[in-house]
């Protein structure tokens, strides 16, 4: 059974979705933001959005969009996890803090293991780490460790670009020495992947220096990228913005059809400023906060038990893949999958939420 306070106070859940919906439709650019929920919670959420014609943006949408930026002006070589795990002779592993983006990375790549397709298998696996935590450098036996700083990390790139493509850099013969053994170990290689997340603070150039290097490698051999995606479900929310409006998160309404623009509908900004006045707040996943600073605006939180904020509007959803079966992007396969909820309740799933909040909601758009 879902809980529900207004300020603190216990009110009936049908009540609940009836003062949001009021909220919300009372306000002249009510914003959508959040959106840490599963594909369905997704979906509904962008159709709660355009009817109000407001604007949606997801709690992760600067790591999203670090990725989407370059394949949108760049293109971008990737692959799956599996893919990765079966056929790959060189893997580079990028930055600091990949196995905390994704706890299961090591596993599923499995890089003790020898690849098993292609030319190249049953050789032993290549493996360059750069710049890890200190407690990932060992995680991997046999890695070549990097200490590289996240800042450094697209100077090392270009390093190892402008050698693979024999032109000269300003370099002392030993740093030198190394920097080509890299090089020739890429070049080498039957089929390479680097494996990077912009969520340890990865910048579009560094992302983009890295898809650089990988076309200039397949020009003699195979090289692609495997990317982890961003946290609360960004990837599936991603998919589901893409094939409902034609554009990622960071969305808007306000004149009738879909316009993307990664500045004008950032969630904080839009709050901030005072250009929204009403917001819905969605986090199903682990509850966390939203990052603007205005306290006043009129607000609706959806989060599981125990992240009801002190003001405001609270409905109690439950946790995708937890409480409830949930459709959700899978690193594994780089596909949608079911996960199957590992402790079942009764606790209202965010589509449930948000279609009962919808049923009040009037059809006829706001002028």
């Amino acid at each position: 059974m879902s809980k529900a306070t207004l300020d603190g106070k216990a009110i009936a859940l049908e009540d609940a979705c009836k003062e949001a919906a009021r909220i919300l439709s009372g306000a002249t650019f009510p914003l959508v933001a959040g959106l840490g929920a599963d594909v369905p919670g997704a979906r509904a959420a962008i159709l709660l959005a355009e009817r109000l014609r407001g604007a949606f943006d997801h709690l992760a949408s600067r790591d999203s969009l670090a990725d989407l930026d370059v394949k949108r002006s760049f293109g971008m070589f990737t692959t799956t996890a599996n893919e990765a795990r079966v056929r790959s002779d060189v893997v580079v592993l990028l930055g600091p803090g990949l196995t905390r983006q994704w706890p299961g990375l090591l596993e599923r790549l499995a890089l003790e293991q020898a690849p098993r397709h292609g030319s190249q298998a049953g050789q032993p696996r290549k493996v360059i780490w750069v710049g890890p935590e200190a407690d990932e450098a060992a995680a991997v036996p046999g890695a070549k460790i990097i200490p590289a700083s996240l800042q450094q990390i697209s100077g090392l790139l270009a390093t190892w670009r402008a050698r693979i493509g024999g032109r000269r850099v300003a370099m002392d013969a030993t740093k030198l020495e190394l920097v080509d053994g890299v090089a020739q170990t890429l070049k080498d290689a039957k089929f390479g992947c680097f494996v990077w997340a912009s969520s340890i603070g990865l910048d579009p150039l560094a992302i983009e220096m890295m898809q650089a290097l990988v076309t200039d490698l397949n020009v003699t051999t195979r090289f692609t990228g495997l990317h982890l995606g961003a946290r609360a479900g960004a990837a599936g929310v991603v998919q589901a913005s893409g094939w409902m409006t034609g554009f990622p998160p960071r969305t808007g309404f306000g004149r009738g059809y879909p316009e993307h623009d990664p500045w004008r509908f950032e969630a904080s900004r839009l709050v901030d400023s005072g250009e929204a006045d009403a917001a819905l707040w969605i986090s199903a996943f682990d509850g966390e906060a939203p990052a603007w600073s205005r306290k006043d605006i009129p607000l609706i939180t959806l989060a599981p038990a125990g992240a009801a904020p002190a003001r405001g509007l609270y409905i109690e959803v439950g946790q995708p893949g937890v409480t409830h079966d949930a459709v959700l992007m899978a690193q594994e396969t780089g596909g949608m999958t079911l996960r199957a909820a590992s402790a079942p309740s009764d606790a209202p799933t965010v589509a449930q939420v948000i279609d009962a909040i919808l049923a009040h909601v009037s059809e006829v758009a706001p002028c």
